[in-house]
């Protein structure tokens, strides 16, 4: 019977001589040299991936590559400088030369002729109320004439509508503040108007009123209030102004504050019902 302590158990045949004996204490085969064995510096090599491509040839060379595109924040358009800043399309009218825009024709000429006529007609009707020029009753018969229809402060009231009708439409003629002056022109007609109707009651002639000369007037005030939109065109003094080259919202509000005097006018001096 051996003993398990006995070393000659794990000896191979060919170990008898000349191997430790703290070496035989292991697995036979994990000591084992391969006969090629190259030593400690033996790697596996790895075959590079440009192995089989000529020398010159770079794979990853970025020399000959297009330049990559800027980088663009969401919503922020180009980044500065990488192009220049972009230049936003302002949108043209196709067919319409930019320097002819702004011309309307015969429009102003027009707008010329129709003005000097409305204000020659006020400063004649004015001259005539204020001193008696023209054929016209003056100063103190307009004042009676504003008495008898039922105005109060008729003694001033005659000189503000004689002296603000003159005014109105030598403004009118040269084009300057036109709708302040088309305004007040305005306010001037809708209260003659008014009167006027309230005179044609007291006549019992108030059926015949648009046919008994009264018409001039109506349609007087019907140009006033288009000059007041329209605008006073090229050929006048408010020529540089807005509601001159594009008359819009200013020109709607003076119409409306020019019929507005006119009525509030009414309702404050004289207080009659022209139609009652």
């Amino acid at each position: 019977m051996t003993s398990p302590h006995d070393s000659g158990l794990w000896q191979r045949p060919d170990d008898a001589s000349g191997r430790p004996a703290s070496a035989r204490l292991v697995d036979p085969e994990d000591d084992l040299s391969a006969p090629h064995y190259g030593g400690d510096f033996e790697t596996t090599a790895i075959p590079r991936y440009d192995a089989g491509k000529p020398a010159n040839d770079q794979p990853f060379s970025l020399g000959a590559d297009p330049e990559p595109l800027p980088y663009v924040q969401p919503g922020t358009g180009l980044a500065p400088g990488a192009y220049g800043t972009p230049t936003p399309a302002i949108p043209t009218e196709v067919g319409v030369d930019e320097n002819r825009r702004d011309r309307r024709g015969t429009q102003n000429l027009g707008l010329l002729v129709l003005r000097v006529a409305v204000g020659v007609l006020l400063i004649s009707h004015g001259l005539q109320k204020m001193f008696g020029w023209f054929g016209g009753e003056g100063i103190n018969g307009f004042r009676d004439y504003l008495t008898d229809v039922g105005f109060r402060h008729a003694d001033i009231l005659s000189y503000v509508a004689a002296g603000g009708q003159i005014v109105a439409g030598v403004l009118l003629v040269i084009g300057l503040f036109t709708p302040v002056a088309a305004a007040g022109a305005l306010a001037y007609l809708v209260t003659a108007i008014l009167a006027e109707a309230m005179d044609a009651h007291n006549d019992a002639r108030l059926s015949a009123f648009l046919t008994d000369g009264h018409e001039y007037e109506v349609l007087l005030l019907l140009v006033v209030a288009a000059l007041v939109l329209v605008g006073p065109g090229r050929y006048s003094v408010d020529r540089g102004r807005g509601w001159a080259r594009r008359p819009f919202v200013g020109s709607f509000a003076a119409l409306v504050v020019g019929i507005g005097a006119g009525v509030a006018i009414w309702v404050l001096l004289n207080g009659g019902n022209p139609l009652a």
